[in-house]
């Protein structure tokens, strides 16, 4: 049992690591670069700052010891109650699901109603919502402060006097409704963007004709610069080239969007699956060994969950690494050109 226990310290320890620099750099990026300020990326930012917070208090959970004993007073109490109960802790877990699932409708209100979207999403109300994010969740936790007390140098936990009704209703808001939501949300938005592709025909635009061979004319600048677009994009079979237009584009920086936050919804979903059955499974009254390799495992996967979402953007999401290249290129002083950010007035 020792060993298994230093094992999951020194994992969380690194985990909380990597979750520090992985988050930090992600609001670090979205933070300078001024095409990353979307609404989108606001809750991606927001994401991104609770795992940050989330890290950092597992990497000095794993490193500080708790004092055994608790020192008597008001600060053992405190002690207890806000800092072996894991509340803050617990809290960011919580706001941080709450944040993905915000995202995911997010996301399903811009793409399947956009009118609605353009009137309902200001930045007013963005901000609204993530800061009644951050005081729902630890609202919600603060049953956790009335469940632990201090007892002669200890932190003990109360009996609950209807622990079946807690355990349900802790196991619906914070994993089972949020996971219906991003399911039926993103089954839904996938529909809608595969309609959408079948309607995006994009637009032919003709190539500036050279002079006849052998006519001794020099190619014009715009000959030229055709003949430069054609090689770079490929030339239809008439001759002509299918630059993408705005429409096309959009839909691409959508389907982008939405193939990244799915993988984020889906790797919070694995992480957290088997530690909220284990839980579920206890309040229902199930004998669970909480010493078992089985719930270690979970643990280990709960904390791994807030670092891998940085891993995520960095593989997947087009408008980070575009923008982890801008603020690349502006620290070394190097021009990363307008066309960079004209790409991205495009993404959403």
């Amino acid at each position: 049992m020792a060993e298994q226990n230093l094992a999951l310290q020194i994992y969380q320890s690194v985990v909380g690591i990597v979750g520090i620099c992985g988050n930090g750099l992600v609001c670090l990026v979205i933070a300078r670069v001024r095409f990353m300020h979307t609404l989108t990326n606001a809750f991606i930012f927001n994401q991104a700052l609770i795992d940050l917070l989330g890290s950092l208090l597992i990497l000095v959970n794993s490193l500080v010891p708790v004092p055994d004993p608790i020192p008597p007073g008001t600060s053992g109490v405190l002690l207890c109650k806000l800092w072996v109960s894991n509340f803050f802790v617990w809290g960011l877990f919580i706001a941080s699901t709450f944040n993905l699932t915000a995202l995911t409708l997010e996301r399903y209100l811009a793409i399947v109603f956009p009118f609605r979207y353009q009137v309902l999403a200001t930045r007013e109300k963005s901000v609204a919502v993530i800061i009644g994010l951050w005081l729902s969740a630890f609202v919600f936790n603060s049953y956790s402060l009335f469940i632990r007390y201090y007892e002669a140098g200890q932190c003990r936990q109360r009996l609950v006097a209807n622990p079946l009704a807690l355990g349900v209703a802790v196991f619906s808001v914070t994993y089972l409704l949020p996971v219906v939501v991003m399911v039926f949300v993103y089954t839904h938005i996938a529909v809608v963007l595969k309609k959408g592709a079948g309607r995006v025909q994009p637009k032919l635009a003709g190539l500036t004709p050279g002079p006849p061979p052998g006519t001794g004319v020099e190619p014009t600048v715009a000959t030229a610069n055709a003949g430069a677009g054609d090689q770079q994009q490929g030339a239809g079979p008439s001759g002509t080239t299918a630059p993408e237009g705005r429409g096309e584009s959009l839909m691409r920086a959508r389907r982008n969007t939405f193939k990244t936050l799915l993988l984020v919804s889906v790797a919070f979903t694995v992480c957290w699956t088997p530690n909220e059955v284990i839980f579920f499974l206890f309040n229902l009254g199930v004998d669970v060994d909480f010493t078992s390799v089985v719930y270690i495992v979970s643990v280990a996967m709960v904390a791994s969950n807030g670092c891998v979402n940085p891993f995520i953007y960095a593989i997947k999401y087009k408008q980070f690494r575009k923008a982890l290249k801008a603020l690349t290129c502006a620290k070394s002083g190097t021009d990363v050109g307008s066309s960079l950010t004209a790409t991205n007035n495009n993404q959403e």
